[in-house]
């Protein structure tokens, strides 16, 4: 070949480069791909590859709209020709990361990314180097990943069983678990193509793996323990006595579509004490926040009717007042698994009929069945919930109240009930200043006589004076707006609002309250019952009712033994705000933190009249009419009858509670005598 060929050769390679590359430009589908018309940019982009004209660029166009055609595998043949006509370009492989993310072979996807990283970093240009932050490297999404992990873990059970599996899974078992899944695959991957970790997509989606369904139930004679199933796959297990419930229980959850199930039985080790102390301080925050509570009823046969539920056993059961009260969303089910009432609704709290039925049977009210509030809910009304119920290890009366109440004590088996619902009850006056507890009739517990001995003493309603109406305390406020009255308002607002809360040492208890000295006894006996009427400072004559042959108002000789009637102090008729300052009177005499005189008594305030010349305290000059409109509601309230306890001092100066069998209705005859009866006293 001559000089000329050569030359003619090389114009006509310089030509045919020149036209692919043109050609190319012009119908690779660019055009069609920005505008979201995929089959287009597919048929332009095939046109060019089958005349044999294609560049890496026509290959990464058919790339994107296959992908976003869904067509997974065709998207990936185009971006491994990608790779294979650019071999040091980054594109080929963030192409095949993304078709195979999409065809979910989430392994290969993240091994295709991790060398898209490289080629980025690698880049010789600024331009492309500066494209790494666009995404995350794949150590920094699994660190977010596994702080997710962690938040969502660390209050839940320590012990789940795999519905999927039939086995049961310490916490490293159930990490290492999803960390195998397609859905932790998938997150890390679809995380990796982002410049921000998408924390709250990470959050979702670790929480919807790790959904836990709990069991509420009665045990039967023979359940299974967490040595029974320890290695086993519960499907597998012989199914006699609680297998079968266990195996139902993973059965229903799993066609459920939860993956966690927990149930008291098994997930606990009975014999750690430390792991039970935990489980009992958490049960009720892991029944709070589970996915689905299953509350089975053993003794409920298929296609019962309405009443079955109210009639079954799971009723009366001390741990399962708070495992219905605790959940979100919970589900009845007949003893053949069947849903109670063939009612197939996701959420039985609701269903009008289950809540009505529950409502009646319980006692508790249809709001806080629904939707129980720990901090609505004063201490009484939930141990008059916790009244009737019955518990196998008489200890369990108390400590299954621990998360309705949100305290957390020692767990001590064997210190019987008395001592456990004792220290309950002393966490919960000392831990929330409710001094509702304190309203009870029966026997004086051994642990402070102001405690009940058993929590039956609580099934009795609370005493509820007549209602005051916003009328009747206008009415009243009208009567007491003379200067001197609204003085002696100001004052015994002062003085209340000082008193400090009711607290608890060495089973002492140290209540902040009005007590009225008791002067004289008139003693009548009925039906083996002492009837008393008595007369007392400041009061009312009133009657009181006892059983306790032992208590002497009076004795043959002298004797100085005080008795007082008490109205325990609730600060909460004060209608401060929440958060609030102190009253702007503490510039007033500070009588309520005094310490008793020798005969028991604080020493009386000053006159309110002597404050000021001309008969009004000086700071009520300024204190704002807010203020002087409670104090005033405050003196209407305190003229109603209210529940009073009877109380004996004893040699110490301390003093002791008197059990009543019947409530003891007191009420103020004269407001201006409590100015001197404000005081805390010590009650053994």
């Amino acid at each position: 070949m001559d000089e000329s060929d050569e030359a003619t050769k090389a114009c006509c390679l310089d030509w045919s480069t020149a036209f692919k590359q043109d050609y190319s430009a012009l119908y690779a589908g660019d055009d069609a791909l920005a505008a979201g018309n995929y089959d287009r940019a597919i048929e332009l982009s095939s046109a060019v590859i089958d005349l044999d004209l294609a560049t890496d660029a026509v290959f990464a166009n058919r790339s994107k709209a296959r992908w976003e055609k869904m067509l997974w595998n065709d998207a990936l043949l185009d971006a491994q020709m990608v790779i294979k006509l650019a071999p040091s370009s980054y594109v080929g492989y963030q192409l095949e990361h993304a078709a195979l993310h999409g065809a979910q072979r989430y392994d290969k996807a993240i091994e295709a990314f991790k060398i898209m990283l490289s080629k980025l970093e690698n880049a010789p240009d600024t331009e492309t180097t500066m494209l790494l932050q666009q995404y995350v490297n794949p150590s920094e999404a699994e660190r977010a990943i596994r702080k997710a992990i962690k938040a969502q873990l660390d209050d839940a059970p320590h012990r789940l069983l795999n519905t999927f599996t039939g086995r049961l899974c310490d916490r490293e078992v159930q990490i290492d678990t999803f960390k195998t899944s397609t859905e932790y695959k998938e997150l890390l991957s679809s995380t990796l193509v982002h410049a921000d970790l998408r924390m709250e997509r990470i959050k979702d989606v670790v929480e919807t793996y790790f959904r836990c369904v709990t069991l509420s139930h009665r045990w039967e004679v023979k359940e299974p323990l967490l040595n029974d199933i320890q290695d086993k796959v519960v499907d597998e297990l012989n199914p006699v006595g609680g297998i079968v419930k266990l195996q139902s229980f993973c059965k229903t959850a799993r066609a459920a579509g939860y993956r966690w199930g927990w149930i008291d039985t098994c997930c606990i080790d009975q014999t750690n004490t430390a792991e039970i102390q935990k489980s009992l301080n958490s049960m009720f925050d892991w029944y709070r926040t589970s996915a689905l509570t299953m509350v089975y009823l053993s003794d409920v046969p298929p296609l019962s009717t309405r009443g079955a539920l109210a009639g079954s056993a799971w009723i009366m059961r001390g741990w399962t007042l708070p495992e219905f009260l605790a959940p979100k969303v919970i589900r009845f089910y007949q003893n053949d698994w069947t849903p109670y009432l063939d009612d197939h609704s996701p959420n039985h709290k609701q269903s009008d009929a289950i809540m009505q039925e529950l409502k009646v049977a319980t006692g508790i009210d249809a709001e806080a069945l629904a939707d129980f509030s720990r901090g609505r809910i004063n201490a009484r009304k939930k141990l008059q919930w916790a009244s009737a119920r019955v518990t196998t290890v008489q200890e369990d009366i108390a400590y299954s109240l621990f998360g309705i109440f949100d305290v957390q004590i020692s767990v001590m088996y064997g210190e019987k009930k008395q001592k456990a619902l004792g220290r309950l009850l002393q966490k919960v006056v000392a831990q929330s200043g409710d001094i509702s507890a304190l309203d009870w009739v029966g026997q004086s517990s051994e642990f402070n006589s102001c405690l009940p001995a058993d929590i039956t003493s609580y099934k009795a309603l609370p005493y509820t004076p007549p209602s005051l109406s916003e009328g009747d305390i206008q009415t009243s406020n009208s009567l007491l707006r003379q200067p001197v009255a609204v003085a002696l308002a100001l004052k015994l607002y002062a003085l209340l609002d000082n008193l400090k809360a009711p607290r608890f040492a060495d089973s002492r208890l140290h209540l902040p309250c009005i007590a009225f000295r008791v002067t004289a006894v008139t003693r009548n006996c009925a039906q083996d019952q002492e009837i008393y009427e008595v007369k007392a400072d400041g009061l009312h004559d009133l009657l009181i009712t006892t059983e306790d042959e032992r208590i002497q108002f009076s004795s043959p000789r002298p004797t100085k033994r005080t008795f007082l009637l008490v109205r325990p102090w609730n600060r909460y008729i004060l209608e401060l705000p929440d958060f609030a300052e102190p009253s702007g009177l503490a510039e007033l005499p500070d009588d309520a933190d005094d310490m008793q005189s020798e005969d028991g008594y604080l020493s009386a305030p000053e006159s309110p009249l002597q404050d000021s010349p001309d008969g009004l305290p000086e700071a009520q000059k300024s204190v704002d009419s807010e203020l002087r409109d409670r104090a005033l509601k405050l003196t209407a309230r305190l003229e109603q009858p209210f529940s009073a306890f009877l109380l004996a001092q004893q040699h110490g100066g301390e003093y002791k509670r008197i059990a009543s069998d019947h409530v003891i209705i007191a009420q103020v005859k004269d407001l201006s005598s409590i100015l001197d009866m404000v005081k805390t006293l010590e009650i053994l």
